[in-house]
């Protein structure tokens, strides 16, 4: 006979968890965020669980199941690798009219846990006859199709307000954050930039307002102000609005002259952080931003003016003297300025460079270089904006591990 679903508040209600193996380590983080006063009994757990016991959010009696475990219990879960231990925690527990599951056997548990998750307020949780596998499978279809926006979330729910500030990632439209897809789907206006992932924007429904900010470099864009403008005429008319970013919006994304735009205006912000392609580029290009041994620091700059510029605020000394991994945004129309100014400045003009177009994308390219030869491997390759530029020891990282892959070295 199917199950009665039911959705237990259990917030400050004693939960009582037997057993500290691997089932407790899945099923008690879900119970402390339902609010739920776990108790575990069990002669050992695993180190999963150390810290929450650690922290004080599990009460862990170290020892064997004993009857009168249950009273005071309004849920029980049976999780001990001995079936007759089990079979003793579910009678007591129907005996004192309590609720248990028991993790050994679907057919004999008063109840059972059903695949759950969650995307923003909306709950999903499904049983399939018992059988947990096929729960898990159609739990996550339905959770990625809430969070992709092919189930339109925003017919089912209390409207979200105000302004979201949401980083789309490096590029590849598969980096945003779900936090950031879900949103996105929420939308009633999008206000994106040229960088944000094209491939969201096609998912948008046809009734969502997109606005084009442009944002290209010495072209074609939208004022600073006129996007804060922007923002808070459509949030002040009842809509959600979405800011969509390349990257991460307090990196070089101005996402806090928006915010600030936002509160004087008395409009509530959410921000949503994004895989910022300054770390996210070298990456996908196979180069670590730091190594043991080599580098253990880096630097992000960005050089939409050149070094020699009055307008600068760089410190361009201080980053040739340092031992450290520099990752230039905006910097490949600018690179010979940018090398010549570090070799100028102390920087072995042998010192290795790379330079990554189109970074996580399918037309991403990279090219390999030095202080004293990238500008005139950019001009002559052709590489144009968008692009990073990564200089220091660690691109020699990146190229051993390409030559491992190629099986050149082991």
């Amino acid at each position: 006979m199917a199950p009665y679903l039911l959705g237990l508040r259990l917030d400050g209600r004693r939960v009582l968890v037997v057993g500290g193996g691997r089932v407790a380590q899945r099923r008690i983080p879900a119970l402390l965020d339902a609010g739920a006063s776990v108790v575990l009994v069990s002669p050992s757990a695993t180190p999963a669980l150390d810290d929450l016991i650690a922290d004080g959010r599990v009460t862990w009696e170290r020892r064997s199941y004993q009857v009168g475990d249950c009273d005071g219990a309004w849920l029980v879960h049976a999780c001990t690798d001995r079936r007759e231990v089990n079979v003793a925690i579910a009678a007591e527990a129907e005996a004192k009219r309590i609720w248990c599951v028991r993790a050994d056997d679907k057919e004999a548990s008063a109840a059972w846990t059903p695949a759950s998750g969650r995307v923003g307020e909306i709950g999903v949780a499904i049983t399939a006859g018992g059988d947990p596998r096929r729960a898990a499978g159609i739990r996550d279809e339905v959770v990625n199709a809430l969070r992709d926006g092919s189930v339109d979330a925003r017919r089912h729910r209390g409207k979200p307000v105000g302004v979201a500030l949401v980083g789309g990632g490096p590029g590849d439209a598969g980096l945003i954050t779900v936090r950031g897809r879900q949103l996105l789907a929420q939308a009633d206006v999008v206000v994106a930039d040229r960088l944000a992932p094209r491939a969201l924007l096609d998912e948008l429904s046809p009734d969502v307002e997109l606005i084009d900010a442009a944002k290209i470099p010495y072209g074609r864009q939208l004022a600073q102000e006129r996007i804060n403008e922007l923002l808070v005429e459509h949030a002040r008319q009842g809509k959600f609005v979405v800011r969509l970013k390349g990257g991460d919006p307090f990196v070089f994304g101005r996402g806090g002259e928006e915010m600030i735009a936002c509160a004087r205006a008395g409009i509530p912000v959410t921000v949503v952080p994004g895989v910022t392609s300054a770390v996210a580029v070298p990456a996908a290009a196979g180069v670590p931003v730091t190594h043991r041994g080599v580098s253990q620091e880096f630097h992000v700059i960005s050089v939409h003016v050149a070094p020699d510029d009055p307008k600068s605020t760089v410190d361009w000394p201080g980053l040739a003297r340092s031992k450290g991994t520099l990752v230039l945004l905006m910097g490949v129309e600018r690179v010979a300025e940018i090398a010549d100014a570090l070799v100028r400045y102390g920087r072995s003009p042998e010192t290795p460079v790379m330079v990554v177009q189109d970074g996580t994308l399918p037309t991403q390219r990279a090219l390999a270089a030095t202080l004293s030869t990238v500008a005139e491997r950019v001009t002559a390759t052709g590489v144009r904006p968008p692009a990073i530029v990564i200089v220091g020891d660690v691109v020699r990282v990146g190229q051993e591990i390409e030559m491992v892959r190629a099986g050149r070295i082991s």
